[in-house]
């Protein structure tokens, strides 16, 4: 059997033989919408449960328009025309575009021009969150779970907020989208390591598809409600949409951002939300292909994907191409560099007074290695840097599949899931 895997930008081809029975675990198609830009249009002026976004904009200013970053395959172009056109008698000096990075790397301005389109890249004042620099914030008092709210000061002085981003299952916070633009993607350092801290990502609740019930999520929303509220009110106007397996949008939410958000996750949720027969001994992977699978940070989201459907003592296979490494030097890549081993990873983690950088991504990863050995085709990594961070490296994909399902023996069950976490199965 032959398949296609989303592997960096071209794809992987993973051929299995037909005796191990591969189990194909993908999302539920939806055709792209037949004119993405008229529905954003459309949505933008007959939103839900708000007034039309032109009129707002005449009303409210100046207008922050946050919208995600590099590592998201948004399609800023598209929403972002939409948005700018609705806005036509707002001079430009009263738009900033927010790139919502939360702890991210900057994008350079060959980057922004490619994410944004030269014109709008060029042509409008563009803010980086830079979560790093608390003279850059403004802080909003503690939030009902006792972590600091520091969110970027410019985004703070404006009247009113446009969150653009898209929809898809989020390994703890539910959900993408919504409330995750302004927490992590507008907020400081501190916040994001008190929301994101062992205790919070450790919750049951906190998991793929899950809004009530989720700390992360309840946190998040908690934090853009108290930036809408200071110091005297504004509003909140959300564009998310919803894409299928290649890219397109297959949906449009926009209007007040909760309602129309809760309606995106619901959307998304008939097609992302897999069920499935029971476990698997050997689950192959990937990480959605670019851009997300630009490092094993990211990577981690589709093994989580994949160990919720792999049994206990079981192997996880991971194709993700990685080109900007673990990263290396990055708080990740020491954290699991750090210990001898993933448990004792995890034991730092868990008995550490203090949350720190990325420790949410090394717990979750971790997590999964007690349960399961995971093994990760990269090109963008070494065999030694695989290693380094407690995964096996793997150089030959069906072989190691093969190998893997012959230790099981005869009756080992694999699934594949092409997509990563852009599927989420539910045993």
């Amino acid at each position: 059997m032959r398949i296609h895997l989303a592997y960096g930008a071209d794809g992987l081809e993973l051929d299995l033989p037909d005796a191990l029975r591969p189990t194909i675990i993908e999302p539920r198609h939806r055709p792209a919408l037949a004119d993405p830009g008229a529905a954003v249009r459309n949505a933008l002026r007959g939103p839900i449960d708000s007034s039309p976004l032109a009129g707002l904009a005449r009303k409210h200013r100046p207008v922050g328009i946050v919208f995600s970053d590099a590592t998201r395959p948004l399609p800023r172009r598209l929403l972002l025309e939409a948005v700018l056109g609705e806005m036509a008698e707002v001079p430009r000096e009263d738009i900033i575009l927010f790139n919502a990075l939360g702890t991210h790397r900057p994008s350079p301005p060959e980057e922004l021009a490619e994410m944004l389109g030269p014109e709008i890249a060029s042509g409008y004042r563009i803010v980086q969150n830079d979560a790093f620099d608390p003279s850059t914030q403004i802080s909003l008092g503690p939030s009902s779970f006792g972590h600091e709210i520091r969110l970027n000061t410019v985004l703070s002085e404006c009247g009113l907020l446009v969150l653009v981003g898209f929809i898809e299952p989020h390994l703890f916070a539910g959900f993408s989208g919504g409330p995750k633009s302004i927490m992590p993607g507008m907020a400081g350092q501190a916040t994001v390591l008190g929301n994101h801290d062992a205790g919070m990502i450790a919750d049951p609740g906190a998991t793929w598809g899950r809004i009530d019930g989720n700390p992360v999520w309840r946190e998040a929303s908690e934090v853009l409600e108290r930036l809408l509220a200071w110091p005297s009110g504004r509003p909140a106007f959300l564009v998310n949409v919803a894409l299928n397996s290649t890219k397109e949008v297959t949906g449009v939410f926009a209007g007040a951002w909760r309602e129309a958000h809760r309606r995106g996750c619901a959307f998304v949720r008939e097609t992302a939300m897999v069920p499935t027969d029971g476990l698997f001994d050997v689950v192959v992977t990937t990480n959605s292909g670019r851009p997300l699978d630009l490092n094993v940070y990211q990577a981690v989201k589709g093994m989580s994907a994949a160990a919720r459907i792999v049994k206990d003592g079981g192997a996880i296979v991971c194709a993700s191409e990685c080109r900007e490494g673990i990263p290396g030097g990055s708080a990740f890549d020491s954290l699991l560099a750090g210990g001898r081993t993933s448990g004792e990873v995890l034991r730092r983690i868990m008995t550490a007074t203090e949350p720190v950088q990325d420790q949410w991504q090394a717990q979750i990863l971790t997590q999964i290695q007690g349960r399961a050995e995971i093994h990760l085709y990269a090109d963008g990594l070494t065999d030694n840097e695989i290693r380094r961070v407690h995964l096996v490296p793997c150089r030959n994909l069906a072989g190691t599949v093969r190998r893997l399902a012959a230790d099981r023996g005869p009756s080992a069950r694999i699934g594949v899931m092409p997509q990563g976490p852009q599927t989420v199965p539910e045993p």
